[in-house]
């Protein structure tokens, strides 16, 4: 396929697993009986920072706190559009005080933050997708959160009902590729203004799946086994796409779509059911 792919350049906010670990047990990834290699997910961490790096993008870092071991995801702590940032009320409480350390990073940093009242959980279950906003319910992030997230943000926001628990958050089943904002250059795979995903559709309820191919009728559709590999838990800045190496059939329909797969290792944070998306708050200011 021969179409041009145009990057743009990301700010990401990220926090050292200095301190990760499974000590609990709040979905089906997790168990606390099997141990994390710390030194092993730093250096996993690290190469994911790395490569971010090596594509032209910005990285900043919240500093992690003891006691706080899935701090590493980021993508949970909030969702940024137009420069305010939607914050997040966990729905286990072993994670709820995360927001506070991320919420004095984006006050410190001169954005106004929204404490939300409704149980939501960021990026993981709030996709901004160009004009409109990819809002995931059904085991987290609550559709009170989807109305309250719109009123504050002012973007349209499009509910999808999750069913499958080993795909809890939105994140974990759905990425988006572009934004319809001009990274690509080519005429397939736009799905409109609101640019393109990939997804694995028997993530979602029978409606919700409507509505997806309603709304991305050229949409990259996963596997189960790439789903279950963090495949969809994947970063696009438009061409590359930074993606789990054991997603496979993922990768070969990415590059035949014109997109450049850089695969990243995050297995050891697979042991909490995160990955690559999980570990990267994307700052849209």
């Amino acid at each position: 396929m021969s179409e041009t792919r145009v990057p743009r350049r990301r700010r990401f906010l990220v926090c050292e697993p200095r301190h990760f670990a499974v000590q609990y047990a709040i979905n089906p990834w997790m168990r606390p009986d099997r141990p994390v290699d710390v030194p092993l997910a730093q250096a996993q961490w690290r190469a994911l920072i790395d490569a971010y790096r090596a594509h032209g993008h910005t990285v900043e870092t919240v500093e992690p706190v003891p006691g706080l071991p899935d701090m590493v995801f980021a993508a949970n702590a909030a969702v940024v559009v137009g420069g305010r940032v939607f914050g997040s009320l966990f729905k286990a409480p072993e994670r709820r005080p995360e927001s506070v350390p991320y919420d004095t990073w984006f006050k410190s940093a001169g954005f106004d933050v929204h404490r939300p009242e409704a149980v939501c959980e960021g990026e993981g279950d709030f996709v901004p997708a160009g004009p409109w906003i990819l809002a995931g319910t059904g085991f987290r992030t609550t559709r009170e959160a989807h109305r309250e997230a719109q009123e504050f943000l002012g973007v349209p926001v499009i509910a999808l009902t999750l069913v499958d628990p080993y795909f809890y958050h939105l994140d974990t089943a759905l990425f988006v590729l572009d934004d319809g904002t001009g990274e690509s250059g080519g005429t397939g795979g736009t799905g409109g203004t609101g640019g393109n995903i990939a997804y694995y559709p028997e993530a979602f309820s029978p409606g919700s799946r409507e509505v997806l191919a309603r709304l991305y009728p050229d949409a990259v559709i996963a596997t189960r086994e790439d789903a279950l590999a963090f495949g969809l838990n994947s970063v696009s800045d438009g061409r590359h796409v930074f993606v789990s190496p054991g997603a496979t059939a993922l990768a070969e329909q990415l590059a035949h779509h014109g997109y450049l797969p850089v695969p990243v290792d995050l297995s050891e944070f697979h042991k909490a059911g995160g990955g690559i998306k999980c570990c990267t708050q994307e700052i849209r200011s």
